[in-house]
């Protein structure tokens, strides 16, 4: 009985998260009906570990929390066993991982082009970008594809965004906003944009990095231009959906759909503003200004109940409510601080915050691991202890990812985190170094690339390989 209630959950959950509507669903669901069993033990059936992958950004419910049994409690002093390591490109993309294939998108620039100047303007400098399929057991390419892009932005380390793999398809967006639908088994082409000639409009200054959605039979991504800065294409064809809204720039936000007050809500932050749209039609059901510096709208809005939050490098945090009666909004409280030194509330940059039992945890703009109140903003506490260690620098991060009672942190040094986060402080576990930081900012080493956490394991890279890191509890036994 116990094992049946585990299958009915696992494929109940499964199904909320598969976003196609295709035959895809119901393999997930059969393979996990065939194998949600071990043999029979002492006259019993016994439930097997769950399981996961991390097909997306921020893994399968698209929130960052991991859910997968049987990880280690504490790390060896002889450090994490690496499963398997394999020289790639450069890039900030993140891997994903699914069906025992592991994604993830690299460039290099061609041999005789030179070095960029200052990485903090545009540039020019010819190269190719790849999307490489890897075995997620031992790290072998099964397929690699390969097109021309010519980077005009600054930092131009490679791609930015997660693939993102529904069923039989997986789905890339270059930093140059070459768009594709790759055959997961292949790698062929089946369909490919290039966003700023269809849409007419100018690669964001860093690139584009809102990681691409599928919702149903649609993919949404961040475009730019007039009338077309989010837009839904069929996802088995490219053809366009819907089309909506307009800004002077598109920023970097992930689109993301919340359900609130009975109603599926696609939210879009921009420079100019947070929008909900019907994510069927690209229809506004509400807005709310919000102008940030630099086009910087960067971290993924979180949910916590009806309230909505947002934070900015520059201007800070805003907190919205949500209508519990109809699509609407309302500001619960800003931040009071514009400066990037003096910060009051959470002015983040790359990290996207967790918002857990009515705090707020994420990495400040010097590198200040905080937690807030969520209903007031009030700050409780913060530590470098995550990041630098003990004095601010400007942009330093690390990658929180919720597990159970903890958190897995991965910093800009290469290591790996197990922390307890909760109202009264950061408690520190384990930390073991995992990865080497290859590339150069702000005068200093980083790797800023959000692992994948999958099938017991973590998987990361640098700009120059991709690593598979245990974190299976019998293997340190």
């Amino acid at each position: 009985m116990i094992g049946l209630c585990y299958v009915l959950n696992r494929s109940k959950r499964l199904a909320s998260v598969v976003n196609g509507r295709d035959l895809g669903v119901i393999s997930v669901l059969a393979l996990t009906l065939l194998g949600a069993f071990v043999l029979p033990l002492a006259g019993g059936w016994l439930p097997a570990v769950q399981a996961d992958d991390w097909p997306q950004w921020l893994g399968p419910q698209r929130d960052g929390v991991w859910r997968e049994d049987g990880i280690v409690e504490r790390f060896p002093a002889s450090g994490l066993k690496v499963v398997w390591r394999t020289p790639i490109g450069g890039g900030y993309a993140g891997p994903a991982v699914a069906g025992k294939r592991v994604f993830v998108t690299d460039w290099r620039k061609n041999p005789d082009a030179r070095e960029q100047a200052n990485p903090f303007l545009r540039g020019d400098t010819p190269g190719y970008e790849s999307v490489l399929c890897l075995d997620a057991d031992t790290g072998k390419i099964l397929w690699q594809h390969r097109y021309p892009a010519r980077y005009r932005i600054s930092y131009p380390a490679g791609p930015r965004c997660t693939p993102t793999v529904d069923g039989e398809r997986v789905y890339t967006l270059g930093a140059m906003g070459h768009l594709l639908c790759l055959d997961v088994q292949s790698g062929r082409v089946i369909w490919s944009k290039e966003l700023p000639a269809e849409y007419k409009c100018e690669v964001p200054l860093w690139g584009y990095a809102g990681h691409p959605l599928v919702d149903g039979n649609k993919l949404i991504t961040l475009a730019g231009g007039d009338g077309s800065l989010v837009v839904a294409l069929d996802k088995f064809t490219g053809k366009e959906i819907w089309r909506a809204l307009s800004a002077a720039e598109p920023g970097y936000c992930p689109p993301v759909i919340y359900e609130h007050a009975g109603v599926r809500q696609l939210i879009i932050w921009h420079p100019e503003a947070v929008e909900s749209l019907d994510p069927e039609t690209g229809r506004v059901y509400w807005r709310q200004p919000f102008r940030v510096r630099s086009g910087l709208s960067i971290p993924m809005p979180r949910k916590l109940g009806d309230l909505l939050f947002v934070t900015a490098f520059y201007d800070g945090p805003m907190m919205l409510r949500l209508d519990a009666q109809k699509p609407a909004a309302s500001v619960v409280w800003r931040g009071k601080s514009n400066s990037e030194k003096k910060t009051d509330g959470l002015h983040s940059i790359i990290p996207t915050p967790v918002l857990k039992e009515g705090y707020i945890y994420g990495v400040c703009s010097y590198g200040q691991l905080r937690c807030l109140k969520a209903d007031t903003g009030e700050r409780v506490w913060e530590t470098f202890a995550a990041t630098t260690g003990e004095r601010p620098a400007r942009w330093a991060n690390a990658f929180l990812i919720p597990h159970r009672d903890r958190f897995f942190l991965f910093n800009e040094k290469g290591e790996l985190i197990l922390a307890q986060l909760t109202p009264q402080g950061y408690k520190e576990i384990s930390r073991a170094k995992v990865i080497e930081p290859t590339g150069a900012a702000m005068g200093r080493e980083v790797v800023w690339v959000h692992p994948a956490f999958a099938q017991r394991c973590m998987f990361v890279r640098n700009d120059k390989e991709i690593i598979c890191v245990s974190l299976r509890a019998e293997d340190y036994r």
